[in-house]
């Protein structure tokens, strides 16, 4: 769902540039301020989860927070407004990646290796393809298990990553779990047995439009959103997060401004890249039933594990009850405790609306999480950490990805209630 945010984070800025508040220049995409690039601000007096929600309600995307302070990615047009609700707002300058970074995957080099992985491991790795992003660039989608050309009656676990462009870490976990269900088959007996009894599913590249754009030219743009145009063309972009179907728009948790980061689109599901993901889910329902029962929408940044739902503050809503509350709350504990991250209800922090997991578990009944990744905090790179971390932060990860897989065939044994809602007889 692209947050960034965490308490307590260790927040690091280069400079800072007061942003004077203006009164509000207005909502119309003509306006001369709506032309202007987003850019990270440092927002001051964020205090409550109200004033993290009051800002996010700008359409500005909340990337840290630390101290009573939040960095956030705005339009010059969200920051006055921010500034406008009474918060002191100052444009941040901080230092960027390094241009070359061959550590990481571009898109061929992604597809070249799965196409590698693929032939090396045929008995139990597919690839296959997903659709096209809005640029006509292939979406690979990776099948794993032990009778890959077969569709078996077996739970399903889905991971995907890349929603948003500016985090390149998540394709290398992507990349890494390929790697550790097919190179660690008949070697390590936890993986053997998930293979042979789970379809895994891999979506490795959401965003290979946004992602290319972003680290076009060799260096980074902090784009976070599709490329397809929108307002007449005057503007690139949807926010993939927030294009979701599920309470789409509804508790100004995104934008609809088509220049905010958090841009939502002009309705749900708009962007190609979104369909595609929807309609292979919608797939995998067979006589009725979902077959993936589990997922992982892989993020960055904040080291964050979060689950259902983001529109609403409260912990259980229609369709999310206390015992579901509590197994989503005890597999993400485990989950954290495994990784070091920190586990919470996703609004916890502040609202967003048509977010993946939210769709995931509302309308198919899917045990959905969202896993932002290293770092936590700007000082350590941000979206652009060094690719030096790339190998540990992505085996962090393991554990957490496996443990999903291992509750597919039934979550409520996290709360020892399988027999209730599994094993029925």
């Amino acid at each position: 769902m692209g947050r960034r945010v965490r308490p307590l984070l260790a927040l690091a800025v280069v400079g800072v540039v007061t942003l004077v508040a203006v009164p509000n220049a207005g909502a119309s995409p003509t306006n001369p301020i709506y032309q202007q690039k987003s850019a990270q601000y440092v927002i001051g007096g964020v205090a409550t989860g109200a004033d993290r929600n009051r800002i996010g309600g700008t359409g500005a995307a909340i990337d840290a927070v630390e101290d009573g302070r939040a960095t956030v990615t705005a339009t010059p047009d969200e920051a006055r407004r921010i500034a406008g609700l009474g918060y002191r707002v100052t444009r941040a300058e901080t230092e960027g990646f390094p241009a070359a970074d061959a550590g990481y995957h571009d898109y061929a080099e992604m597809m070249a290796e799965l196409d590698k992985a693929a032939k090396a491991y045929p008995k139990i790795m597919r690839k296959l393809s997903l659709g096209k992003s809005y640029e006509g660039r292939d979406m690979p989608l990776i099948k794993i298990s032990d009778n890959v050309t077969v569709d078996e009656n077996e739970p399903e676990i889905l991971y995907d990553a890349h929603q948003h462009a500016r985090e390149h870490i998540t394709v290398e976990m992507a990349l890494y779990l390929v790697r550790l269900f097919t190179e660690g088959y008949n070697k390590d007996p936890r993986i053997t047995s998930l293979v042979n009894g789970r379809e895994i599913w891999i979506v490795p590249d959401m965003n290979p439009d946004g992602g290319e754009y972003d680290i076009a030219g060799g260096r980074y743009h902090n784009w976070r959103k599709n490329r397809q145009p929108v307002s007449g063309g005057a503007f690139r972009g949807i926010d993939l997060n927030r294009n979701w179907g599920y309470q789409w728009g509804c508790c100004d948790g995104s934008s609809p401004v088509s220049s905010s980061e958090t841009y939502r689109g002009p309705e749900a599901f708009a962007a190609p890249e979104i369909q595609h993901l929807r309609d292979f889910v919608l797939s995998r329902r067979i006589g009725g039933v979902q077959q993936i029962r589990a997922a992982i929408d892989f993020h960055s940044y904040s080291e964050l594990v979060l689950w259902p739902f983001g529109f609403t503050m409260r912990p259980t809503a229609p369709g999310l009850g206390a015992d579901q509350q509590q197994t989503f709350a005890a597999i993400g504990g485990q989950m954290a405790k495994s990784n070091g991250y920190t586990p919470e209800q996703s609004s916890s922090l502040y609202i967003t609306d048509g977010s993946i997991i939210d769709w995931l578990w509302a309308t198919q009944g899917v045990w959905a999480f969202t896993l932002e990744m290293y770092p936590n905090s700007p000082g350590k790179g941000g979206f652009y950490p060094s690719a030096s971390v790339i190998a540990a932060q992505t085996a962090r990860n393991k554990d957490a990805s496996l443990l999903l897989a291992d509750y597919a065939d039934c979550p409520y044994r996290a709360i020892a209630k399988q027999r209730q809602y599994c094993y029925r007889g």
